[in-house]
């Protein structure tokens, strides 16, 4: 009975023993550092302010996403409307010019950054969201 005891004590340890690490070390150590990929968003937040300034590059389309009921109470100069509520608007999406850079805000951020994200999986690279949407648009 000694014995198994001592048996069962050992091989307790050994399953839990430490798996020695990438550097070969053994002990739990630091974790390792996320992939860059998984520290980015897949497109940027932007101010009010940086909104404005970006608006001011070339081949920029300014996209308004909100309803046509909200777009009626105002929008952004120049802003092309194209109502993510809408159940064709992932094939509109897809009518757009990928080369483009694309400037999306609705009324919060909600919408626009689901429509940013979405962009970004259909292989639009330059793509940016009016962080607080048209309402922090019109408070600054």
């Amino acid at each position: 009975m000694k014995y198994c005891f001592t048996a069962l004590l050992f091989l307790s340890l050994l399953a839990c023993g430490s798996e020695p690490d990438a550097a070969g070390l053994s002990g739990p150590g630091p974790a390792p550092a996320p992939a860059a990929d998984e520290l980015s968003t897949p497109y940027q937040n932007l101010t009010p302010e940086e909104f404005a300034a970006k608006m001011q590059d070339e081949d920029v389309v300014v996209l308004d996403v909100r309803t046509p009921a909200e777009v009626a109470a105002g929008k952004i100069e120049g802003a092309v409307e194209l109502d993510f509520r809408d159940p064709a608007f992932a094939t509109k999406v897809k009518a757009l010019d990928p080369d483009a850079t694309y400037l999306v805000y609705c009324a919060v951020g909600g919408r626009s950054s689901q429509a940013c994200a979405q962009m970004q999986e259909a292989g639009f690279d330059r793509v940016y969201n009016l962080d607080g949407g048209y309402t922090a648009w019109k408070e600054q």
